[in-house]
Formats: structure tokens, sequence, C-alpha cells
């Protein structure tokens, strides 16, 4: 196993806060507050040192509560946080958010949001500027039908660093690799490789049946290593959400396996190395 590794995507919770509205008791077993102490043994059976958290409900307050935990919790090297993008004053709120220390990137919710061309619209030009000229990731949190739209968000804004979440969710579960669906989101996703775009390798098993074996997720971590390369791939285990679809232990085997073919070399970027490339931050607690 490759050691001093780095989570690229995880969250925490506490659901006495009250704004995560998709987070609803059905939801088991993640109905339940998650903060660092849960996490800490998982990281350290991993050979994991630092990660980043990432924002789960669309307020600045959340962003305001994880970036307190991320203050008093030497493990977190930054966090993605939430920005009203469509606020009258949003330039003004991203650059007020970027003197942040931790503050490392911006994610909207955008598959949750019915326009699937939101992010394309005129209003959100000086918020996103604002994001790349404050040095900001974007974190793309998208399905494959926003593939179109993020291409074109590529061409107005090409010097804002983006990073597709989750490979941008194939649908691992109803898909099969040679389908249309399949097609078409391999060549958009290498399209937008080819802009310059980095690719979590993460969130795929809650994509897939609940008894999926690490050869359902083979066609498409193969497809984001041959796009990307192995220099602009990031893992992350997406816990605790990772926990309705084996759990975050299940999740780092199988991507050992899966990348299994590739130089130890690479295999040590896309665990560690390449997450505090673009999101700026120090490898070491």
């Amino acid at each position: 196993m490759t050691r001093q590794g780095i989570d690229a995507h995880q969250h925490f919770w506490r659901l006495a806060r009250g704004d995560y509205g998709w987070l609803t008791p059905e939801l088991t077993p993640i109905y339940r507050d998650y903060e660092p102490a849960d996490l800490t043994p998982l990281l350290a059976a991993a050979g994991i040192v630092r990660t980043i958290l990432v924002q789960a409900a669309p307020t600045e307050a959340e962003t305001d509560y994880l970036l307190a935990v991320a203050a008093a919790t030497p493990f977190v090297a930054g966090v993605v946080g939430w920005i009203d993008l469509e606020a009258r004053d949003a330039p003004a709120r991203v650059r007020r958010a970027a003197t942040q220390p931790k503050l490392v990137g911006v994610r909207p919710m955008i598959h949750d949001i019915a326009d699937d061309g939101w992010m394309l619209r005129p209003t959100l030009t000086p918020a996103l500027s604002a994001v790349s000229e404050a040095g900001l990731v974007f974190d793309a949190l998208v399905r494959p039908q926003h593939l179109p739209a993020l291409a074109e968000l590529t061409a107005r804004h090409p010097a804002l660093r983006i990073v597709i979440d989750h490979a941008a969710k194939p649908d691992i579960a109803h898909w099969r690799p040679g389908d249309a669906a399949f097609r078409d989101w391999s060549t958009r996703l290498a399209g937008l490789a080819a802009r310059g775009l980095w690719c979590k390798l993460s969130g795929l098993v809650t994509e897939a049946r609940p008894d999926w074996q690490p050869e359902d997720l083979r066609p498409y971590v193969e497809i984001a290593l041959d796009a990307f390369g192995p220099d602009r791939v990031i893992w992350g285990s997406d816990w605790p959400v990772v926990e309705r679809a084996g759990g975050y232990e299940r999740w780092r085997r199988a991507t050992e396996e899966l990348l299994g073919r590739l130089p130890e070399t690479s295999r040590a970027a896309i665990l560690g190395r390449n997450a505090p490339r673009v999101y700026r931050v120090s490898a070491d607690v």
C-alpha cells in the first residue's frame, strides 16, 4: 500500500445544523453526525496523513463551520466550501472567503440544480472570474448531462482550475462499456481532459450496484486514467457517503487493486502527490 497518502474528498457534518436538505433519515447508515474522531482511525489504517474537506450543504454557514473544524484539525489540509455565486455581491464574497487560510476551493451543488446549463448563466461570470483570480479551485459536482456545459465553461474561463468530482458520476449500475451513454461520457470526459481539467477518482462505488466488485469499476477507472493521465487524477474516499456502498476500507482496497497495473510513481501521484498540486496545500501535517 502507498503510504503518506491524501484523501482529496471527505465530509464532516452535524445534523443539528439543519442545512443538509439531501440528508434524510432514509439514508442509513450516514444519517448521523460525522466528525474528525470518526475519520481518524480510518486514515491511520490507510496510511493517509492529510485530507481535503468538502462542503455538503449549499450555505455559507456550513462553509464557516467547516473552516472552524479545519482550523482545529491538523490533518485537514484545505476546505472546498460553498459560496452564493448568484449573490449580487458574489465577487466580494469570493474575495473575502479566499482570505481564510484553509479555503482552497468552491463547490456549487450543480447536480442538484434543475437547470443543466446553470453554470453558463451570464450572472455567474463575475463570481467565476473572482474564483479564478483568487486562485481557488472550482470543484465541479456534475453528472454526465452537465459535461457539454462544463466544456463551454472552460472555454469562457480558461484560467479557472477545475476538478471534476466523482468522474462526473457515470451510471455504473446500469451502463455497460460500449453502450451509447458510456461512449458519450467517455468521449466528453476525454475532451475535458484535453482542456487541462483534473478528475477525482471518488464516488464511483455509490453509482455502482450494491454488490459491486472492483472489476465493475475498472472500465470507468481506465477511462479516467487514459484521459487525464496519472498526473491529473486524484483519489478521494467520499467518506462518509462511501459507508452506504461498502465503506472506507473496501473502497481503498479496491483502489489499490484497480491501480495495480501502474508504476509505483503513478500510484503515489494519484494517492498523494497530485492533490497538493491542484489545491496548493502542503502534503505534510
